[in-house]
């Protein structure tokens, strides 16, 4: 049971390394990602989607899976990455996440930038 325990905490250590990479390559914070709705918030920044989103995700049923599936494909494809490689972060997200911030991908900037 101890072994497991560790996997566990390890592969949790190992999500949060690489999210906070993500931000701070991002140039965002990297601490962001340890607050719940703040990181959501600074996601949709990195996504280029206004904050309103969040609401939407939060009250809208079935509105957050789509919306969410939207954002990480946008946050995928602002690292220079295609939408397959945003299905591999939906299906092994342990894989693809740290492939992503720990890698050698550059953010080149919002895709999703609502032009106003």
């Amino acid at each position: 049971m101890g072994i497991v325990i560790v996997l566990y905490l390890a592969l949790i250590a190992l999500m949060l390394v690489s999210m906070w990479k993500i931000f701070t390559k991002a140039g965002k914070p990297g601490w962001a990602i340890l607050i719940p709705i703040y990181n959501t918030i600074i996601m949709l920044e990195i996504a280029g989607k206004p904050w309103w989103w969040l609401l939407l995700m939060m009250f809208v049923p079935f509105a957050n899976i789509i919306m969410a599936i939207w954002m990480l494909n946008l946050i995928v494809l602002g690292f220079g990455k295609t939408s397959g490689f945003t299905v591999g972060c939906l299906f092994l997200p342990i894989i693809f996440i740290p492939i992503l911030g720990l890698g050698s991908a550059k953010y080149t900037g919002p895709v999703g930038e609502v032009k106003s």
